[in-house]
């Protein structure tokens, strides 16, 4: 009977051994990333790492790749995409920022066996152009329609939306969806494009919407289209005497601009979501490649999520815990 005993638990350990070393490698993905001292990359950081958790429990791994600076931008991303090549990865997690300098890198990535996600910028046209399994992020028009139609919910008839980077697809895309948005409710918007020279400067930026509310008493809604710019935009309402009648929305988050939802002095902010972005464009690459499952959806939309007084404590609390 122990000789039977010994025989069964020998066998045992071949057979786990067997299935052991027959089992298929879990995913190993790479994300490519800004830099180390940038607020909302770090907001993405929090949703990679979160989603590492999940991809390391099955096995796997990921690696975050990050640009360095931002001075030589386009060809450092591409060296990033290859740096992914070269390690054999089984997944990449890319934003699409540059088209014309990523997609030859991307499209290398594709046939070296490597499954890709876009995420943060490129949209799902792009996606499928390039072979890529999906688009995570957010619609920059849908985003701006959702800002218009908050617009004409609260009684505003008259918005203007300040471009600092005029020219810029996204941005203008930005401006569209809110014209588009706040005229099917009956209102009206037009864009005030601001001069480059005015881009990175906050005094140049409060001035001009400062002189913009003077010489135009209709103006009820003013929208920006980065939460610095809602910086400048804040003292330029307070100088022209305007506080009380014009609400003031932006795209993207940052504290000054939660402190305003939270005090009363700002209506709304449009947030992206960027932890959402990685959290879910990491999971689901992993879960792709690791045991074959295929989202319906496409793309994956991460906003608009509209932050107003309704949820501003429930935001806050996210920025303490850095997903926010």
């Amino acid at each position: 009977m122990k000789r039977m005993k010994r025989i069964a638990a020998a066998l045992l350990a071949t057979s786990t051994i067997m299935i052991g070393a027959s089992s298929v490698e879990a995913a190993n993905i790479a994300v490519v990333g800004g830099k180390n001292d940038d607020a909302f990359w770090n907001i993405i950081k929090k949703g990679l790492d979160d989603a590492r958790l999940v991809v390391e429990a099955n096995g796997g791994s990921v690696n975050y790749l990050r640009l360095q600076t931002y001075d030589n931008f386009a060809p450092d991303v591409v060296q990033l995409i290859r740096t992914a090549i070269s390690q054999g990865v089984d997944g990449l997690v890319i934003p699409n920022w540059v088209p014309e300098a990523e997609d030859p890198a991307i499209k290398d990535a594709i046939k070296a066996g490597i499954t890709v996600i876009l995420m943060n910028a490129g949209g799902q046209d792009k996606a499928i152009e390039l072979g890529a399994i999906n688009y995570v992020g957010s619609d920059e028009y849908i985003a701006g329609k959702a800002g218009g139609e908050y617009f004409a919910t609260k009684g505003k008839k008259n918005v203007i939306c300040v471009n600092t980077v005029p020219g810029a697809a996204n941005l203008e895309a930005r401006c569209k969806g809110v014209i588009d948005g706040i005229t099917a409710k009956g209102g009206s918007a037009k864009q005030l494009p601001l001069p480059a020279t005015s881009f990175g400067d906050p005094t140049a930026v409060a001035e001009a919407i400062k002189a913009t509310l003077l010489e135009d008493a209709n103006v009820d809604g003013l929208i920006t289209i980065s939460a610095g710019d809602a910086d400048s935009a804040a003292i330029g309402i307070t100088q022209a005497g305007k506080t009380e009648s014009v609400m003031l929305g932006t795209f993207d988050l940052n504290q000054s601009g939660l402190d305003r939802i939270k005090g009363g002095t700002q209506g709304f902010a449009i947030d992206q979501q960027p932890y959402l972005q990685s959290l879910l464009a990491v999971t689901l690459l992993a879960s792709a490649i690791d045991f074959g499952t295929d989202l319906p959806t496409a793309p994956v939309l991460t906003g608009p999520g509209i932050v107003d007084a309704s949820n501003i404590d429930a935001t806050l609390a996210g920025v303490q815990k850095g997903a926010r």
